[in-house]
C-alpha cells in the first residue's frame, strides 16, 4: 500500500486537506494512515456522486467518454459484417459456383458441408487466439496500443480474404483476420466498462452489441446488392468493403485516451487523473481526483481479497470463481439459445423455399428488427434490471425454437404460409434475442468481473464463447445442407431444450448488479450474497474497512 501512497498525488477539498510538513513530521505508518483515510473519504464522495447523476447529468459531463467508448466499439462492426458474410455467401450463386460443386438435381451447386463449416468457423477459431493474446497485451502495453496494434495487423489480412484463389487460402485468412476480430471481441467491452461512469454503464456495454447488429445489417445489405451482380467481384466486393473500417478507426484512436483503471492498477495515478478529466471535461477537477480516489480503494480492496494474484489461476479462486462462471455462462448463453441459426439466415431461408432475392431481403429484414431491438434494450434497461431481462428474453427463445421447428413440420407436409411464418417468426426470435439476451450479456459480463481481472474475466468468457460457436457452427451445415442432415427449421427441436436449460440456470445462478458501483459489486460477492438477494442488500460506506476486520486483513502495513 505504501507504494500505491507515493504515487498518490494529494487529493481533497479543504475540508480533507492535511498540512503537508506535518505529514512529513509523522513516521512512514502514521503517513500511511492519515493518506489512507483522505483516499476513503474522496472515494466515499465519489460513490455519492456517481449514484446522484441522471443520466442527462452524465452524458453532458461524460460526452468525451460516450465518444470514446462507441468509436472503439466500431471495431466490433468487422466482426459482426464477417459473421454475416460467410454464411449469407453459401447462397450466392457466383460464390458457390466458384469454391463449390455440382452435385446436380434440386440441390445443384454447393459448398462440401466439411468447406462450409470450417470457411464459417475459420474466423472463430483465430479469434478464441487473439482474445487470449490481447489480454495479455492489454496487462502490457493498455487499451488504446493493443487495439492500434490489432488494427494495423488486419489492413493487409483484408488483401488476403479478397483475392483468395481457393478454399484453403480463403480459410487462411479467416483464421489470421480472426485474432485481431478475437481482440476487439474482449477489448471494445472491457474499455467502455472502464471508462464510463456508472449510470452509463449499461447503455456502452450493450452498445456493443449494437456495433454486432450494424455489421450484420451493413452486410445484408452488400450482400443483397451481390446478390444482382454476375462475375467473381459478386463475392470479391463484400470482402473489399471490409477495408472501410481499419483505417479511419486506427487514425481517430491515436488520440483516445488510456483507461484511467488501468493506469491506477499501474501505480501512475496522475496519468489516471488527467485521463479522466479528458473523460469528463466537464468535470470539476477535484471531482476527478475523487474519481481516481474511488478506483484506488476499489483496487487496494481486491488486492486484499485475492492476495494480489492476477494470473489466470485467480479466476478460478475463491469469490472470483463465482464471478467468473457468471460471466462464462453469460456470453455462453448467447451461442447456447440458437444463435448459430441467424447467422446462417439466407441460406436457411433459401432451404425453406424462399428464392435468392427473397432470402436476402428477409435477412435485411431480420437485422433491421434486431437494430431496433437492441435500442429498445436501453429502454428496458432504464427500468428494469439486467436479471429480469436476462432471464425473460431466454424463456421466450425457448418457446420460439420451439414454434420454428413446429412450423417446419407444416411446411414439409405442403403448407406454404408456413414456410413464410417460420421466415417471419424468425425475424421475432432474433428481435427478441436483441431485445434482451444479445445487449445484456455484455453489461452482465463488464459489470461481474474484478476490476484487476477484468481483462482476463472477458478473454476467457469470450474464448468460451468462441469454443461453443466453433462446435455448434461446425454442426450447423449438416444440419440445414440438403445433401447432408438438411433438418431445416426443425433445427428449433434442437436448440429449443438447450435454450431452456440456460433459464433455468440464469433463475437460479444470475444477480442483479443495476446500479451497483464496482466497489459494491466487490463487496456482494465477498459476502457471498445469494443471486437473488443483490439487489436489495445495502452495502456501508465503510463496507471494505468490516471486510478487512473479519479477514483479519491489515491494509497498510
Amino acid at each position: 500500500m505504501s507504494e500505491v501512497f507515493s504515487a498518490q498525488p494529494e487529493h481533497g477539498d479543504m475540508e480533507h486537506k492535511v498540512d503537508r510538513h506535518y505529514v512529513e513530521s509523522l513516521d512512514g505508518e502514521a503517513q500511511n494512515a492519515l493518506k489512507w483515510s483522505s483516499v476513503k473519504a474522496e472515494a466515499e464522495r465519489d460513490e455519492d456522486y456517481q449514484h446522484s447523476l441522471t443520466l442527462a447529468q452524465s452524458l453532458r459531463i461524460y460526452k468525451s467518454a460516450v465518444f470514446w467508448s462507441i468509436v472503439a466499439s466500431f471495431c466490433i462492426v468487422m466482426e459482426g459484417y464477417d459473421t454475416l458474410l460467410l454464411g449469407s455467401l453459401f447462397g450466392l450463386p457466383s460464390f458457390k459456383e466458384h469454391f463449390g460443386h455440382n452435385y446436380g438435381g434440386k440441390a445443384g451447386w454447393q459448398i462440401p458441408a466439411p468447406w462450409q463449416a470450417g470457411l464459417q468457423q475459420g474466423a472463430n477459431i483465430g479469434s478464441f487466439f487473439g482474445v487470449y493474446l490481447a489480454a495479455l497485451e492489454v496487462d502490457r502495453w493498455g487499451y488504446k496500443k493493443t487495439i492500434l496494434g490489432n488494427l494495423a495487423f488486419l489492413i493487409p489480412l483484408i488483401g488476403l480474404v479478397t483475392f483468395a484463389p481457393n478454399k484453403g487460402a480463403l480459410l487462411a485468412g479467416e483464421i489470421l483476420c480472426g485474432i485481431p476480430w478475437g481482440a476487439f471481441s474482449t477489448l471494445a467491452e472491457a474499455y467502455a466498462s472502464e471508462v464510463c461512469p456508472l449510470s452509463l454503464r449499461g447503455y456502452l456495454t450493450t452498445f456493443v452489441n449494437l456495433c454486432w447488429v450494424i455489421g450484420h445489417l451493413v452486410g445484408a445489405g452488400i450482400l443483397r446488392k451481390a446478390a444482382a451482380m454476375d462475375g467473381i467481384w459478386a463475392f470479391r466486393m463484400p470482402f473489399a468493403v471490409q477495408w472501410a473500417w481499419p483505417i479511419p478507426l486506427f487514425v481517430i484512436l491515436l488520440f483516445a485516451p488510456e483507461s484511467p483503471w488501468w493506469l491506477v492498477r499501474k501505480g501512475r495515478l496522475e496519468e489516471a487523473e488527467r485521463s479522466v478529466r479528458r473523460l469528463a471535461p466537464a468535470q470539476e477537477k477535484d471531482q476527478a481526483k475523487d474519481s481516481v480516489s474511488a478506483m484506488v480503494r476499489t483496487n487496494q480492496l481486491e488486492i486484499d481479497a485475492s492476495s494480489a494474484n492476477t494470473n489466470w489461476l485467480a479466476l478460478f479462486k475463491g469469490t472470483d470463481r463465482r464471478r467468473t462462471e457468471i460471466s462464462v455462462v453469460t456470453w455462453t448463453s448467447q451461442i447456447l439459445c440458437g444463435l448459430q441459426f441467424a447467422n446462417y439466415s439466407t441460406y436457411f431461408f433459401e432451404e425453406a423455399g424462399l428464392s435468392t432475392l427473397y432470402s436476402f431481403d428477409m435477412t435485411i429484414g431480420l437485422y433491421s428488427a434486431a437494430f431496433v431491438g437492441t435500442c429498445l434494450s436501453w429502454v428496458l434497461i432504464s427500468h428494469i434490471g439486467r436479471r429480469e431481462i436476462f432471464v425473460t428474453g431466454l424463456g421466450c427463445l425457448a418457446v420460439g425454437q420451439f414454434l420454428i421447428g413446429g412450423l417446419s413440420v407444416a411446411a414439409d407436409h405442403g403448407d406454404n404460409g408456413a414456410r413464410w411464418g417460420q421466415a417471419g417468426l424468425m425475424v421475432v426470435w432474433l428481435f427478441t434475442y436483441d431485445l434482451t439476451v444479445g445487449p445484456l450479456a455484455y453489461a452482465i459480463v463488464g459489470e461481474t468481473s474484478a476490476t484487476r481481472l477484468r481483462n482476463k474475466t472477458v478473454a476467457l468468457s469470450r474464448a468460451s464463447y468462441n469454443v461453443f460457436s466453433v462446435a455448434f457452427g461446425v454442426m450447423m451445415p449438416y444440419m440445414l445442407n440438403p445433401t447432408e442432415w438438411g433438418w431445416k427449421g426443425k433445427i428449433g427441436f434442437f436448440w429449443g431444450p438447450i435454450c431452456a436449460l440456460c433459464f433455468l440456470w440464469a433463475y437460479f445462478r444470475l444477480p442483479e448488479m443495476k446500479g451497483r458501483s464496482y466497489y459494491e459489486l466487490d463487496i456482494l460477492f465477498e459476502r457471498k450474497i445469494p443471486a437473488r438477494n443483490f439487489a436489495t442488500t445495502f452495502v456501508e460506506h465503510d463496507a471494505d474497512e468490516n471486510y478487512r476486520r473479519e479477514r483479519g486483513v491489515t491494509t497498510r502495513e
